[in-house]
C-alpha cells in the first residue's frame, strides 16, 4: 500500500472496544446479549459512509455489505468475514483502552489494576514490537481486539480500495457476526445468499499467521441419576450421584489429556462444568483433536472410563451423549489449496514471513467451510485474547489491513 496512506484502523478500532458486546452461555435469544446489536446499526452507519450503500443489519444481528467489482473479468467473489461480540469469560463493560507508544521492552504495568502485569517472559512477540505503539485496556476488562480489530481491519481495507479505485479487485462480501464467542457465530448465516465463492475470517493472532486447520471438537454430556433418601435413614440406600460424578471427574489422567497439560496437536477430555444434587447430577465435558478418529478413541476412552466406575454403584443410571460442535476445516480446505495459498501470497506481497499454524479452538471458519463456504483466519495481531492482558500493536493491526488488500487483488488476478 502506499506509505503516505493514513490509515483508519486505529480510530476504528478505539471506538469498537467501548461498545460492551459481551456474548452470553445459555441465552435464549439470538443474538444472546441486545447490545451487541447496538455496534452492530453503528457499524451499518459506517459502512455506508465508506460507500457501500447497501449494508444492512437483519434480525439475527448479521451485518452484510458488498463492495462491488472493478475489473471485466469473472473474479471470484470474496467474503470478508469478523464478529463483534467478545467473550463471556471476562468483562467487556467500561473498556478503557491505553495507548503505550513507542515501547522499550519489558514488562507492561496495567495502570488500572497494577496486579495485571503483561509481562515479557510470557509474551515472547513483544521482542518485536521495539520501537511500536501498543494498545492495552486498563486491567480490568479485556480490550476487545478479538475481534474488533478484525472488524476495523477489514472497514479500513474497504476504505482503502473504495479511495483508490486503481487497485483491481472482484465483488467483495463483508460479514460481521454476533455470539461467535458462544459457538453461535454461524446459527443463522446464510451461506448461499452471502454469495461469496470463498472467505476469510480475520480472526487470528499473531503477525503473518494464517491458520487453516482447527481442532474437531464434540460436546458429551453425562447425566447421573443417584437415589436420595433422609440423610439420617440413609444407610444402605442413598447412591449419591454427586459423588460419583467426582469419581468420574477424579479418575481422569492428571497429567495428560486436559488442556492444562496438552499444547500442539495433542486433544483433551475436559470437564467443563458440573451442576446437581444427590438426586441428579450432570456433568458437561468439552471433547477435542485433530482428527475425527483421535476424537473418538478419546470418547471411547471416557465411556470405559465411566464404565469402570459404575461398576461400583449397581443401582445408579447413567446417560451419555455426544453432540458435535464442529470439524477441523482442513478436511474441506485441502480441497482447494489456493484459498490458503492466496492468503499465503497476501501475506508474503505485504511484506511479512508467513507463518501456516493450527488453532486449538474453532472458529466461525470452520463451521463455514463444512457448509460450502471455504474460510480460512487470518491474524489480527492481537494476543492473550479472553484475557486482562489482551494486547495489540499499531503496526500489526496497519500490517492486516494490507494483508487484507493485496488479498483481494490475488484474487482478481487470478
Amino acid at each position: 500500500m502506499k506509505n503516505k496512506y493514513e490509515y483508519t484502523v486505529v480510530d476504528r478500532f478505539l471506538k469498537y472496544v467501548r461498545y460492551d458486546t459481551q456474548s452470553e452461555e445459555g441465552s435464549d435469544t439470538y443474538p444472546s446479549t441486545a447490545k451487541q446489536k447496538i455496534l452492530g446499526e453503528a457499524l451499518v452507519k459506517e459502512l455506508i459512509a465508506i460507500g457501500l450503500s447497501d449494508a444492512r443489519m437483519d434480525e439475527n444481528g448479521y451485518v452484510t455489505a458488498t463492495l462491488e467489482s472493478n475489473v471485466a473479468t469473472q473474479a471470484p467473489t470474496i467474503g470478508l468475514i469478523a464478529h463483534l461480540d467478545t467473550s463471556p469469560d471476562v468483562t467487556g463493560a467500561n473498556v478503557n483502552p491505553i495507548v503505550h507508544r513507542k515501547y522499550q521492552g519489558g514488562d507492561i504495568v496495567l495502570p488500572g489494576d497494577p496486579s495485571q502485569i503483561i509481562r515479557l517472559k510470557d509474551n515472547p512477540n513483544l521482542a518485536n514490537q521495539i520501537g511500536n505503539i501498543i494498545i492495552t485496556s486498563d486491567g480490568t476488562t479485556l480490550l476487545g481486539a478479538d475481534n474488533k480489530a478484525g472488524i476495523a481491519e477489514i472497514f479500513d481495507a474497504v476504505h482503502y480500495l473504495v479511495n483508490h479505485p486503481e487497485i483491481k479487485h472482484g465483488t467483495i462480501r463483508i460479514a460481521v457476526t454476533p455470539d461467535e464467542e458462544v459457538g453461535q457465530g454461524t446459527k443463522y448465516f446464510d451461506v448461499k445468499k452471502f454469495g461469496a465463492d470463498y472467505a476469510y475470517t480475520i480472526d487470528g493472532g499473531a503477525l503473518g499467521e494464517v491458520e487453516d486447520e482447527t481442532f474437531c471438537a464434540d460436546a458429551v454430556t453425562i447425566k447421573i441419576t443417584g437415589k436420595n433418601v433422609h440423610p439420617g435413614y440413609a444407610k444402605n440406600k442413598m447412591i449419591s450421584s454427586i459423588k460419583i460424578a467426582a469419581q468420574i471427574i477424579d479418575s481422569l489422567p492428571h497429567d495428560r489429556l486436559s488442556p492444562e497439560t496438552t499444547e500442539q496437536r495433542e486433544g483433551y477430555v475436559h470437564p467443563n462444568s458440573i451442576m446437581g444434587g444427590v438426586e441428579e447430577t450432570t456433568i458437561k465435558l468439552l471433547i477435542r483433536d485433530f482428527s475425527v478418529d483421535g476424537l473418538k478413541q478419546h470418547e471411547q476412552f471416557l465411556k470405559d472410563l465411566i464404565d469402570d466406575v459404575m461398576k461400583n454403584y449397581p443401582g445408579a443410571k447413567l446417560n451419555f451423549t455426544v453432540e458435535e460442535s464442529y470439524r477441523n476445516m482442513k478436511y474441506r480446505l485441502d480441497k482447494a489449496p489456493q484459498v490458503v495459498e492466496s492468503a499465503l501470497e497476501a501475506v508474503r506481497r505485504s511484506g511479512i514471513e508467513p507463518k501456516r499454524s493450527i488453532i486449538r479452538g474453532g472458529t466461525d471458519g470452520a463451521k463455514l467451510s463444512f457448509e460450502g463456504l471455504l474460510t480460512p483466519n487470518i491474524f489480527t495481531g492481537g494476543h492473550n485474547f479472553h484475557s486482562k492482558l489482551e494486547w495489540i500493536s499499531i503496526e500489526d493491526m496497519c500490517k492486516a489491513v494490507d494483508v487484507i488488500v493485496n488479498l483481494v487483488q490475488i484474487w482478481a488476478e487470478e
